[in-house]
């Protein structure tokens, strides 16, 4: 079994499809800097098994290749990217650093 995922700008949503059936969608609205996730949806049979996770990294490994930030306005995509602090660079709400030398 192949699972893949994939952006359709047309559609405004990252799809996960396995062996092409579709399994889920995250739904967004692109601006010059920032995507911003609106819904996230997995199929009702599959929920428990990773696909939604699954859907968020590749997601947003490929925003991070556009070089944009991430505003999570979906609490899936908001839960995920709290609970994965290696992604908190792409979140758009995080605070500037106030480190100093």
């Amino acid at each position: 079994m192949t699972t893949e995922v994939l952006d359709v700008p047309e559609q405004n949503r990252y799809e996960i499809r396995r062996d092409g059936q579709l399994l889920g969608h995250a739904a967004y609205q692109k601006t010059a800097e920032l995507v911003v996730f609106t819904h996230t949806e997995i199929d009702p049979a599959l929920e428990g098994q990773g696909i939604g996770g699954q859907l968020v990294r590749a997601a947003l490994d490929h925003v991070r290749t556009l070089g944009l930030q991430v505003l999570p306005i979906c609490p899936f995509v908001q839960g995920w990217m709290g609970r994965h602090p290696e992604y908190r660079d792409l979140d758009y709400r995080r605070p500037a650093s106030t480190a100093t030398d």
